[in-house]
């Protein structure tokens, strides 16, 4: 099952974390946890805490029960009373698996690594052109590095139809700013670089 809602990303992992320790332990712990949101953490109004509540759904922080919902625990403890540590590494997996549209976005940063920027503005293509052409071999390695804009990412996602939002017909429906906030979700779990006003795959991971 993939999720579609995205909440806007928070400057910080650690307002993430105050979300999610946010959360009840129980689902009888609290009568209203949009409220219980709206009150103790960022989100402002009824709407972007119910966003948060599914996005949590999605990387596998909240479940919903009843009509309501509890912390998930992630640690091996099992103690419901105590919040897990939560981990960049295991919420990056869950977020590309769960999340609609995410996979298809991180794949497409990653597919500049494998074969290169096609970008008319590339900086191997500028080299070229004021100093000679380069080997391939230097030239991937320059275009590996080179960041995606959030633009460059829609337009991949449109032409090789791979978005989870596509349609039977035509190019895929693609939402630019959707697009944006995954890749700044993507920046906050370590499996993306904010590079300037581009994106690229991380270079190291937390």
């Amino acid at each position: 099952m993939r999720f579609k809602p995205v909440p806007e990303p928070p400057a910080d992992f650690e307002t993430l974390e105050t979300v999610y320790r946010a959360l009840p332990a129980a689902v009888d712990d609290v009568d209203d946890c949009c409220a219980h949101l709206v009150e103790e953490t960022p989100p402002e109004d009824r709407e972007e805490a119910a966003t948060w509540l599914t996005f949590l759904r999605a990387l596998e922080l909240a479940v919903e029960e009843s009509g309501s919902f509890r912390r998930r625990e992630t640690g091996s403890s099992g103690d419901a009373a105590e919040p897990a540590v939560l981990e960049r590494e295991r919420l990056g997996r869950a977020f590309r698996a769960r999340v609609d549209g995410a996979d298809a976005v991180c794949a497409a940063l990653e597919d500049t690594v494998e074969h290169g920027s096609t970008s008319p503005d590339s900086q191997a293509r500028q080299d070229a052109v004021e100093h000679g052409p380069t080997s391939p071999d230097s030239q991937a390695r320059r275009d590996a590095d080179e960041p995606l804009t959030v633009a460059e990412v829609v337009e991949r996602l449109r032409e090789d139809g791979s978005s989870d939002d596509r349609r039977r017909s035509g190019r895929p429906r693609v939402d630019p700013e959707r697009t944006e906030r995954l890749l700044e979700w993507a920046v906050l779990l370590g499996l993306a670089e904010r590079v300037d006003d581009g994106y690229r795959v991380a270079l190291t991971r937390e």
